[in-house]
């Protein structure tokens, strides 16, 4: 959660069954976990002719208009009122900051890169974005932290942060990680579509049209999960 569990209860299942009423589909899912080889073993497998929720213009699928933008954040517990929005804080160098790691080979998320590279290291807490799937939810576990006050502060991306906020123990503070330009060409904020397979223009351009005519409809079920929802061109 919050983009998809068993039960269908993510807001990627519920955009899924919209977009198989509108296509008159019976849904089936294909499950499997989004590390190296996920694209390969699904989609180019053919067990599946649809992901949600990759990034616009991802080059090993064809990819639909945007369906949400959204950013990395800071989180933190609101009676701290910490308020930290830059990378460049220098509080960072003291707080404990919660990040999420991506693999074993050094692929790690925007802001555990910058934090690195300004030499806040030794208190980083790392937490895998994939985690031990026999929990439920693993991605959420640095904002939980933050919630138990493990941690002072945690940088993930906006949708994990937003879905737990509406479901914390404690109220949290979420701020939009600003002033990302000087980090360029690491991006902080991206845009978000469907993706088929390379040559399946029929089923994108149906998908492309379901995306504009039901922009509300999709823009109000994120709000509903409290997805940060940010503009771009």
């Amino acid at each position: 959660m919050p983009f998809s569990d068993a039960n269908g209860a993510g807001f990627e299942n519920k955009l899924a069954e919209l977009v198989a009423n509108e296509l008159g589909k019976t849904l089936f899912y294909t499950w499997w976990a989004q590390r190296r080889g996920f694209i390969r073993n699904t989609l180019k497998a053919g067990a599946c002719d649809l992901v949600m929720g990759v990034p616009t213009n991802y080059d090993a699928v064809e990819t639909t208009l945007r369906y949400y933008r959204s950013a990395y954040v800071f989180v933190s517990r609101a009676d701290r009122e910490l308020d930290v929005t830059s990378l460049a804080d220098d509080r960072l160098r003291t707080l404990k900051i919660g990040v999420h790691l991506v693999g074993d080979d050094g692929m790690n998320t925007p802001p555990a890169h910058v934090l690195g590279a300004r030499g806040v290291v030794s208190n980083v807490v790392g937490y895998s974005i994939f985690g031990d799937y026999r929990e439920p939810s693993p991605a959420l576990r640095p904002i939980q932290a933050v919630e138990n006050g493990t941690l002072d502060v945690a940088a993930v991306w906006g949708p994990f942060a937003g879905y737990e906020a509406k479901h914390a123990s404690a109220p949290l503070h979420i701020d939009m990680i600003a002033r990302t330009d000087e980090y360029a060409p690491l991006q902080f904020a991206f845009d978000i579509s469907m993706g088929v397979r390379k040559g399946d223009d029929k089923l994108k351009r149906r998908l492309d049209d379901i995306i504009r005519r039901k922009s509300g409809v999709i823009h109000a079920l994120l709000e509903s999960y409290g997805v940060p929802l940010v503009d771009g061109d």
